[in-house]
């Protein structure tokens, strides 16, 4: 049920004039495949990981996260296409061709984005990837520093919650930091492929081990088509990082009607205009994303 009324109220949107316009979005993660749907939009692009040139992702997931932020949905005669299309993106590839990385190259490209932030325009850096549950606690000090010293730049941080629920304090670092936006999904009793086995129920739940209630915001996450690393080809993914993408869609599409939002008014304002689904507060946060109330 969240999921057809976010569709309809989308659906009653793309019929209006918010694209995303002048709003620059920061991907880090696999990398970016320049895919038709991303229309040359690909502001800049720095290979964390193997300093290769040229935009390119040999994983898939940094491509498909892009496409639903900001894909046009060319390739597809319109069917498939992000929720900003007109936003432009910063890729910065911090993940390898498995989807691993360390923190020293999320680090790089959040310095990266805070240096170049007037440059390219930008306003959000969503990050769909968090550290397994064994990582040192100075690797996700280093990490959680990171974000708020982006966050406390200027930049609206979005983090995915990860997949690791359903028990109680399953959200990956980054996205316990107490500033950033962080992200779960609302649809995860629908089964998510992880590592050939189905998966239910997998959305980071919250409190953090400061008590504090996480995720702040869900949205759909579950089987959304986007863009693949393929000329023209779209595949199908589920997960946080999807919902993640959502959410700094939406942010891109909030930026341009008011261009003068810091931070803080874009997470005040996900608070005052998130719908209560009715879950419990360490699922949900404060509420699904409301696209309309939003704007």
């Amino acid at each position: 049920m969240d999921r057809v009324r976010y569709e309809i109220e989308y659906d009653s949107w793309k019929r209006g004039s918010l694209l995303g316009r002048g709003v620059g979005i920061a991907v880090l993660d696999t990398g970016i495949f320049p895919h038709e749907d991303l229309e040359h939009r690909v502001a800049c692009f720095r290979d964390f990981v193997n300093n290769a040139a040229g935009a390119y992702d040999d994983n898939g997931h940094g491509t498909h996260v892009a496409g639903i932020a900001a894909g046009s949905g060319v390739s597809s005669k319109g069917r498939y296409h992000g929720i900003a299309p007109k936003s432009h993106i910063i890729g910065c590839k911090v993940l390898d061709e498995q989807g691993n990385g360390n923190t020293k190259d999320v680090l790089k490209a959040l310095r990266f984005c805070i240096d170049n932030r007037e440059r390219y325009q930008i306003r959000i850096v969503n990050i769909s990837i968090g550290t397994i549950a064994k990582a040192q606690d100075q690797e996700k000090t280093s990490l959680i520093r990171g974000v708020e010293e982006a966050w406390d730049a200027g930049l609206i941080v979005v983090v995915a919650a990860g997949n690791n629920g359903p028990a109680p304090m399953s959200v990956t670092t980054p996205g316990i930091s107490r500033k950033v936006i962080t992200v779960g999904a609302t649809d995860d009793e629908q089964q998510r492929k992880s590592l050939g086995k189905g998966k239910v129920s997998y959305s980071g739940r919250g409190p953090t081990p400061y008590c504090i209630v996480k995720p702040e915001i869900v949205a759909p996450g579950a089987n959304v088509t986007s863009c693949a690393n393929r000329p023209g080809e779209y595949c199908v993914k589920s997960g946080t990082s999807m919902a993640t993408a959502v959410v700094s869609g939406c942010i891109a599409l909030l930026l341009e009607k008011y261009p003068a939002m810091t931070n803080r008014d874009v997470k005040l304002r996900l608070f005052q205009r998130a719908v209560d689904i009715r879950q419990p507060k360490n699922r949900q946060g404060w509420g699904m994303i409301d696209l309309n109330a939003l704007l």
